[in-house]
């Protein structure tokens, strides 16, 4: 039985050798413009986190938030036996 299955295996990977060589024709053949691939990233991480911030702040979500993780643990206090 273990033979089999190990004769099996081989021709299953003997058949993605074929696989592999049509992946490469077709790799060969796709239109890619790597000018665009080249260019530098721009990203500005500390101040995404900054602008996202002041905008929960400002919005007043943050006083909805601490509601809720207030009102939450009561609920949970009061909910919970022992």
């Amino acid at each position: 039985m273990v033979i089999s299955i190990m004769q099996d295996t081989t021709t299953w990977l003997m058949g993605m050798a074929h696989w592999t060589d049509a992946l490469q024709m077709i790799h060969w053949h796709l239109p890619l413009d790597l000018a665009i691939l080249n260019k530098p990233l721009e990203v500005d991480l500390a101040g995404d986190v900054q602008r996202a911030f002041n905008n929960f702040v400002k919005t007043g979500q943050v006083w909805a938030f601490l509601i809720g993780i207030i009102l939450g643990y009561l609920f949970r206090t009061f909910t919970s036996f022992g």
